[in-house]
């Protein structure tokens, strides 16, 4: 046998040896560590402190302090009045007062007290069931499912109806059911004393949008606007006192997976227009963040709103459209994989024509930026009252763009689009004539109308005649913009030529 060999037995031999003179098991340390009953931590009186950063698609990131009273070694913390709609995987937990208290467990627990779910925990258990009529059933539960089940002390079995059950008596609260949502820690604790902690996660069920008030002047020459944040809050929780941040912009989320979000401190101060200093809007990473300068409490269902930016006399103007036909149409040769040499597809007669105001968000204008969200328009009536005009929706639009808003069909402008000519000789190329008729029938007010053509056909086209200027706004489209004087009518004639091969 050679030396390491013997060596190797001896060193064995004396760590046995070792074990045995103290009487002990060669893995006490680790069994001992696993049967230790932690120390229940309580939460101290010292206020708890919440922040909640929520985001456009319906998803909030909680940050909450609180103080618990943890001794040296193993504690159980139950942290209570978490939002019933967290997720998870995204939980994360650290000691702000010690950095060498590390968590050896984490649980969510979520089993909350329900009809069903003590049901479920008491088969067979004794229960006693009421029925409408006040008869009193009392017996060990066989099955609560459907329906009570029972089985009487004297064996026998009784069947009742949830629909005839006036009351459930239960003898007392099993374990692991409990009242609210709670986050359950074991943690490993260096030091005695209490212990600031900070617990972070995503949950659902929280969301905002921007909602704006605008209220055109009465010559239409300008407007002035007051934009809300409206905060819905359905995740299960109330945030009591909460730093309130709000992040406007479209983040990409993965879902299915263990999500992180980590944040950083140093964006860069942009403060907008806001009434009184309410609401702080500041550049963070790609997108923009509003924080309200004061503590908010977000009750559970509850929906909130808090002005954040406000511009008056904002120079705006309104136009009129006409587009007799959708954007769908000068794309559909790619659906084909060919030309549209159908003559009767793309057909229009009459057709409505939109109205349109339109502002500026450069410093000439609202000079601030505008989160997505819900426009309405009002304009004051001759007694002073505003009445609604329209809604409309506006993207993220960042601070120096044009906001055109759709308010409504105008009611004394008519157009009409009809097809005059149609030639296709079979030999790659097609002809197409039209003939569009604007009437305005105001009585003292010239408009002007842009008139949107689709040339929806093939990609290779060119305009032969028109009777009218226009101007080629995209590969597939044109515009004429023609001014129509009271009781006048305008008509525009021209003939496109497309050609493939």
């Amino acid at each position: 046998m050679s030396k390491r060999a013997k060596f190797l037995i001896a060193f064995a031999l004396s760590l046995l040896l070792g074990f045995t003179a103290l009487n002990l098991p060669m893995w006490t340390a680790r069994a001992n560590e696993s049967s230790v009953t932690p120390n229940l931590a309580h939460q101290t009186d010292a206020p708890a402190q919440v922040s909640l950063t929520v985001y456009n698609a319906g998803t909030a990131l909680v940050i909450d302090r609180r103080t618990f009273e943890l001794k040296q070694g193993l504690n159980e913390i139950q942290f209570t009045d978490v939002a019933a709609q967290i997720d998870p995987t995204s939980v994360n937990f650290k000691s702000v007062t010690d950095p060498n208290t590390y968590v050896v467990e984490q649980n969510y627990r979520y089993d909350l007290v329900g009809s069903s779910a003590l049901l479920q925990r008491y088969i067979d258990e004794q229960i006693r069931v009421i029925t409408a009529d006040g008869t009193t059933y009392e017996g060990r539960l066989l099955n609560g499912s459907n329906e009570i089940i029972l089985m009487t002390e004297a064996g026998e079995v009784v069947v009742v109806n949830y629909t005839n059950i006036r009351d459930i008596q239960f003898p007392q609260l099993p374990d692991g059911l409990i009242t609210r949502p709670t986050l359950v820690w074991l943690v490993e604790s260096s030091i005695d004393g209490p212990q600031e902690v900070e617990v972070t996660y995503l949950t659902g069920g929280v969301s905002w949008q921007a909602d704006y008030n605008v209220i055109l002047k009465a010559d239409e020459s300008a407007l002035d606007l007051t934009g809300w944040v409206t905060l819905n809050n359905t995740s299960g929780a109330t945030f009591s006192d909460a730093q309130l941040k709000l992040v406007a912009g479209d983040i990409n989320r993965v879902y299915g997976y263990e999500t992180d979000l980590i944040f950083a401190d140093g964006a860069v101060n942009q403060r907008g227009q806001n009434a009184a200093g309410e609401v702080e809007q500041r550049d963070f990473f790609e997108y923009k963040l509003y924080e309200v300068a004061r503590r908010v409490t977000i009750q559970n269902n509850e929906t909130k709103q808090i002005e954040f930016v406000t511009g008056s006399a904002i120079p705006a103007s309104k136009f009129y459209v006409f587009d007799a036909l959708t954007d769908a149409y000068y794309y559909d040769y790619l659906y084909y994989g060919g030309p549209v040499i159908d003559q009767s597809y793309g057909q229009s007669t009459f057709s409505d024509i939109k109205t349109f105001v339109e502002f500026s968000t450069d410093e000439e204008g609202l000079n601030a930026d505008v989160p997505a969200g819900r426009v309405r328009l009002f304009k004051k009536d001759t007694d002073g009252s505003a009445l609604l005009i329209g809604e409309d929706t506006v993207d993220h639009t960042p601070k120096g763009e044009t906001i055109q808003l759709y308010v409504g069909n105008a009611f004394d402008l008519v157009g009409e689009r009809l097809q005059t000519d149609f030639q296709y000789s079979g030999y790659l190329q097609l002809d197409e004539s039209y003939s569009i008729k604007l009437r305005n029938r105001k009585d003292d007010q010239p408009v002007e109308i842009r008139v949107v053509e689709h040339l929806f056909r093939w990609s290779e086209w060119q305009i032969l005649t028109s009777t009218h200027e226009y101007t080629k706004t995209s590969s597939s489209t044109i515009e004429y913009r023609v001014t129509i004087n009271p009781g006048e009518e305008v008509q525009i004639d021209y003939t496109v030529h497309y050609q493939w091969q």
